[in-house]
């Protein structure tokens, strides 16, 4: 029931947090995540360390394969998926693109076994690795590639530490919402899905450090 009372109250907030993101957006996100089985977890799962910032809600794999082509990704690069789940993203990067390495970071230890299960049946296993961990306490240095689908309001609490920890020309792709006042440089619609690209600048704004 707890967490029951929980996630009604993700989905309640989304009505309320949509900071430059359209009322579509919101609604696809509320809908995906009503009606994903996955968002229940069993009884014998492992709780995660604290609630995750966001319910579980898969990317369409079409919306996945167009992130990773806005984003270039190619044999150089290090991809970090911020709220992996089932770990298709990271898994698509090098199945697809051939990246060097992809790292998916998930706080639910649900999700993160089943990425794993899902990097060894697809043999990727040699470049995929998920991560157990506070995406707010994850250390994004080494990443060339950042991407997410998380909400409006973690979006903006996680800009500062991109911007501060990212290189400069870091690619950021974002699934549905945006980063408030940090101008996408391309957005893109798949399916009626957002796609939103930004790099990390030189000279961060000070706004954006906040």
């Amino acid at each position: 029931m707890q967490f029951k009372r929980l996630f009604a109250g993700l989905v309640i907030g989304l009505s309320v947090v949509g900071v430059g993101v359209g009322c579509t957006q919101q609604r696809d996100f509320q809908a995906d995540a009503q009606t994903n089985p996955a968002t229940t977890q069993p009884p014998q799962s492992p709780a995660p360390a604290r609630s995750p910032d966001v319910p579980y809600v898969p990317t369409p794999q079409a919306v996945v394969d167009r992130m990773l082509q806005i984003a270039n990704v190619n044999s150089n690069d290090v991809v970090y998926d911020l709220g992996s789940g089932d770990g298709r993203i990271p898994i698509t990067a090098v199945r697809q693109f051939n990246v060097k390495r992809a790292i998916g970071v998930d706080i639910n230890p649900q999700r993160v076994q089943e990425a794993n299960q899902n990097a060894q049946q697809a043999n990727v296993t040699d470049r995929v690795e998920f991560r157990e961990q506070d995406l707010f306490e994850t250390d994004f240095r080494e990443a060339t590639v950042v991407t997410l689908y998380l909400l409006p309001e973690v979006n903006l609490r996680l800009r500062p530490k991109l911007l501060s920890e990212l290189k400069p020309g870091t690619r950021i792709v974002s699934h549905a919402f945006d980063m408030g006042d940090w101008k996408p440089e391309r957005v893109e619609n798949v399916d009626g899905r957002v796609i939103y690209y930004w790099t990390v600048p030189e000279n961060v704004p000070a706004n954006l450090k906040e």
